[in-house]
């Protein structure tokens, strides 16, 4: 995806990411959960595949039907990528994750 389809596509998507005290992550325009432990929760939005990384992580909140997520723990880094990665070779974390 070039950036130019990138910018027209976040054009028409709102995604909200709220992070209180790193210790609280509101995520909305989520599509689905794809894995979670208590280090590494990879969730499928709309705008690509966000990889949040800490200690102690859970879920509190799942609503696919209001496309929301609240994540708690301790928040160290947040990462998107793109979600047709596989389809370009894909990523160590995609392949193992499938």
């Amino acid at each position: 995806m070039t950036l130019e389809e990138r910018k027209g596509l976040q054009n028409n998507i709102i995604q909200n990411l709220v992070l209180e005290n790193r210790g609280k992550l509101s995520i909305s325009g989520v599509l689905d959960v794809l894995s979670f432990d208590d280090q590494v929760v990879i969730v499928e939005t709309e705008l690509g595949l966000l990889t949040v990384k800490g200690e102690d992580l859970r879920i509190n909140k799942l609503s696919i039907d209001t496309s929301e997520v609240v994540i708690e723990g301790e928040i160290f880094s947040m990462n998107y990528s793109e979600k047709d990665m596989d389809k370009k070779g894909g990523s160590l974390l995609g392949k193992i994750f499938k």
